[in-house]
């Protein structure tokens, strides 16, 4: 039987076309290394958090999975280039809070918060822990809210900087409250809690893996913890909602997203594969180690999570004075 050139080559043309297709594309990811950009420092706890899952994703997918700090403009520099990179789910982003606020902080930002990521998961909650410093007299929230009464000018509080989660969650503390103190703005959560064991600073809101050696050699006070529920590292510190502040919470998150075209078929290998690693015991004891509670919600349920978020923080940027103050 006789084949015809050219059958041959439609024959070729169709097979090149379904194999360069996206859905092809999609059979095969991932085919090459994949890059998680961290939006802070090496060592922060964005980035001890990133590589856990990195570790785990690059055992699942087959793949090296790198990940880069790009530290710098509360996180916006990182956001901006995956943004603006292929969707390919080949250049991701960890964040936190800061993802969620920075849109109420600057004026022109190079993205769109809101339409230029999709979620793949939410990672981790970690409670953040009111402070105080060890000669400070109030011993419990009620106290502290009663002192700062008092002297509405004669207390101070830090935070990590302008617009960052610890000065958000201490705007939400101060308005429920119906307390004032002066702001502190520090560089990082390092330089605050020096301050604060030396009583310059009254009070903080500060990461609890941060948090942990301190209180345990008695060089800062745990009054309570933001979250809805006591956190297991420290189950004698009770809640801010149970010790003086009803309603009160205000979460540390942190979460992996991707530019916001990403095939869903990849969003959800990736929102799989990252659930299945939070799932792990020894990935929940790294986690628990850091203070952080993993956490199942993911895709559509964590871009939910993020909208909300959005509405938040608009309003706790607007309580702390911060709005629209960054270039």
């Amino acid at each position: 039987m006789r084949i015809e050139p050219r059958r041959v080559l439609l024959a070729l043309a169709a097979a090149f076309s379904l194999a360069t297709s996206p859905l092809a594309a999609q059979e095969t990811f991932p085919s090459r290394p994949i890059r998680i950009l961290v939006t802070l420092s090496a060592g922060s706890q964005v980035d001890i958090l990133a590589r856990i899952v990195a570790d785990k994703l690059a055992q699942s997918l087959g793949q090296p999975v790198v990940v880069e700090n790009k530290a710098g403009a509360n996180g916006t520099i990182a956001a901006a280039q995956v943004a603006s990179a292929p969707p390919d789910g080949y250049t991701l982003l960890m964040t936190a809070n800061g993802q969620v606020i920075n849109p109420w902080l600057y004026k022109n930002l190079r993205y769109d918060t809101a339409k230029d990521f999709t979620g793949i998961s939410l990672v981790a909650a970690v409670p953040s822990v009111l402070l105080a410093a060890p000669d400070f007299p109030p011993g419990s929230t009620k106290e502290l809210i009663a002192l700062l009464k008092t002297n509405p000018d004669g207390f101070n509080y830090g935070s990590p900087g302008v617009g960052s989660a610890g000065h958000m969650a201490t705007a939400m503390f101060n308005s429920q409250a119906g307390v004032k103190a002066l702001h502190i703005p520090y560089k990082g959560t390092p330089d605050a809690l020096t301050d604060l064991m030396t009583g310059r600073i009254q009070y903080f809101f500060a990461p609890l893996g941060a948090s942990l050696p301190l209180i345990s050699k008695d060089k800062v006070k745990a009054l309570a913890v933001t979250t809805a529920a006591r956190s297991p590292a420290l189950p004698n510190v009770p809640t801010i909602a149970e010790s003086g502040l009803p309603g009160y919470q205000y979460d540390f998150w942190y979460g992996l997203l991707a530019p916001a075209a990403t095939p869903p078929a990849i969003v959800d290998r990736l929102a799989s594969e990252v659930q299945a690693a939070l799932r792990m015991p020894d990935v929940r004891e790294k986690l628990a180690a850091q203070g952080a509670v993993p956490s199942d919600i993911a895709g559509k349920s964590f871009d939910a999570f993020l909208s909300r978020q959005m509405k938040i923080s608009h309003d706790l940027v607007q309580l702390s004075g911060a709005a629209g103050s960054m270039q």
